[in-house]
């Protein structure tokens, strides 16, 4: 195992070198540029996220396709991910996470539209798509289809499983639960919902998900509160520290502007999953009249995750180290960093974060299964789903007892092998991405229904 740990370290040096961050935040600018800042749509996406397209195709309702990308999105790296990148890359990643995720919008927008533009649906009528569609279909590049589902059914138990369920148990350790027991039970939980599929999963999430995020929102601003002093000088800390190197000191280690960057930027992807490719396998299951509005719908999914809570968590870790560097000297990782800043709330701070991050960690793990079912069965047919799922719900108990470094170090890899094929679909399809918005969108046709049939395929 120490030798594979090595191996993923030395390789993600490589995969998340100045290549990858330029690739990575260059296709989020391209698009939002190639969209005309498709960002200020933003309002109308979350207007229509809460609108039903009752009588259009689809498994889920827009809302509930949302609320699931969001669940698989919301998770640790909203908590322990941003006071990992503070820990690792110092305080300037915070803003290189936020500008990932303002950037990041354009990204996952595109993402969405072309899901939902090259999906089909199989003959009992369950939708399917995602970028191995819009891979395959789009740009007639079976071959990196499949290898961004090779990617993808192995990422999800990385990213979205074996990473959440460690945080779970790291926190749950404080009160002196075993391990083993909150991965017996954690694992339970998850097999029970998932094998009823996306219908299950998405109705679980749609319950869950705005009462989880504003219950954490609000512990942020109580901390941000008692912390008002610290919260400007907080601003400006990650604002210099993100283009300029920072000496060691005040609760804080020393890094380089590209460690800051890469941490921010590696951080940002995590959460938010902008240019990922998970996210639009969920959309792609939306009852929508076009393609454009599920695109604008699963964009606010990177304003809320990244550009709200993510922000907010970073200002929290920033702000309570400032107000306290003593109590931050010596913690290195960002489990400890976030008991830290929440534990400034008497009694209900550690409470508070706790739930969140069952609550958060969970749902990620719900949401990821779609994804890494969906993955496969693209790649052998509905035969390899149950089988799946029982890795799956397997790999839940062994990421509780995991070494939690090698978890990230295993998620961050998996990341960024993913996102290529994905990147490559993006760029390559940007003009069908701006001819879409330009039909609905800029022209103001956003109530029409996509007259463009819906191939059906066996599986």
């Amino acid at each position: 195992m120490e030798a594979i740990h090595e191996f993923i370290k030395w390789l993600n040096g490589y995969l998340w070198g100045p290549p990858m961050l330029i690739l990575l935040f260059g296709t989020h600018l391209f698009l939002t540029f190639r969209t005309r800042f498709i960002q200020r749509y933003i309002f109308k996406g979350i207007k229509l996220s809460v609108t039903k397209d009752t009588d259009s195709d689809g498994d889920v309702s827009q809302f509930g396709a949302l609320t699931t990308a969001l669940a698989a999105t919301i998770g640790t790296g909203n908590i322990v991910g941003v006071a990992t990148a503070v820990a690792l890359g110092g305080p300037g990643a915070v803003l290189w996470c936020w500008l990932t995720g303002v950037f990041g919008i354009a990204t996952k927008y595109g993402e969405a539209l072309l899901a939902v533009k090259y999906r089909v649906k199989t003959s009992d009528g369950t939708m399917l798509g995602g970028p191995m569609y819009a891979l395959e279909r789009g740009l007639g590049q079976k071959w990196l289809a499949v290898l961004f589902c090779i990617f993808a059914s192995v990422a999800a138990f990385g990213i979205g499983n074996m990473t959440q369920a460690n945080a779970i148990t790291n926190n749950l350790s404080q009160y002196n639960v075993s391990p083993y027991l909150t991965g017996i039970i954690l694992a339970a939980l998850t097999g029970i919902v998932v094998i009823g599929g996306v219908k299950w999963i998405a109705r679980v999430c749609e319950g869950l998900i705005p009462f989880m995020a504003i219950a954490y929102v609000l512990g942020c601003l109580v901390i941000l509160i008692i912390n008002a002093q610290y919260v400007w000088p907080a601003i400006v800390l990650i604002c210099k520290s993100a283009f300029t190197p920072t000496a060691a000191g005040g609760g804080f280690i020393g890094a380089t502007i590209m460690t800051a960057a890469r941490y921010g930027i590696a951080r940002g992807l995590f959460s938010n999953e902008s240019g990922l490719g998970s996210a639009p396998i969920v959309a792609a299951a939306a009852k929508t009249k076009n393609p454009v509005r599920q695109a604008l719908v699963s964009a606010t999914g990177t304003f809320w995750d990244t550009v709200v809570v993510c922000l907010m968590t970073g200002l929290v870790v920033v702000s309570s180290v400032l107000s306290n560097p003593a109590a931050a000297e010596g913690i290195s990782n960002g489990a400890d960093l976030s008991k830290m800043a929440f534990a400034q709330i008497p009694v209900l701070g550690p409470i508070v974060l706790t739930f969140g991050l069952l609550t958060f960690a969970y749902s990620t793990i719900l949401g990821w299964s779609y994804y890494g079912e969906r993955a496969l069965e693209y790649l052998v047919g509905k035969k390899g789903i149950f089988p799946y799922r029982l890795l799956f719900v397997i790999a839940v108990f062994l990421g509780s007892v995991a070494s939690l470094e090698f978890v990230w170090d295993l998620a961050d890899g998996m990341n960024a092998l993913m996102a290529i094929p994905n990147l490559v679909a993006l760029l390559l399809l940007s003009g069908v991405i701006v001819s879409e918005t330009k039909k609905y969108l800029w022209e103001d046709r956003l109530d029409e229904v996509s007259d463009e049939p819906i191939p059906t395929i066996e599986k």
